[in-house]
């Protein structure tokens, strides 16, 4: 899947993976404190990046959180 540039795309992917590799399970305000943008933008974001695989997420209570696929 190709993620088309714009404003949530400032940061590159590499960024959000290691955001989400540094606080698996990351919680979406995790992951846009540690790349530096807003909760909006990072799970506009973390949502591109599900769709291309990269990440899944899962609901815990009411906290959506990211992980890195098993082969990561």
């Amino acid at each position: 899947m190709h993620i088309e540039p714009g404003p949530a795309n400032v940061h590159s992917t590499e960024d959000y993976l290691e955001a989400v590799r540094g606080h698996e399970p990351a919680a979406t305000r995790e992951v846009a404190a540690a790349v530096g943008v807003t909760r909006q933008g990072a799970d506009y974001r973390l949502r591109q990046l599900e769709s291309a695989g990269l990440v899944w997420a899962k609901k815990i209570g009411w906290e959506l959180v990211w992980m890195l696929p098993e082969s990561e």
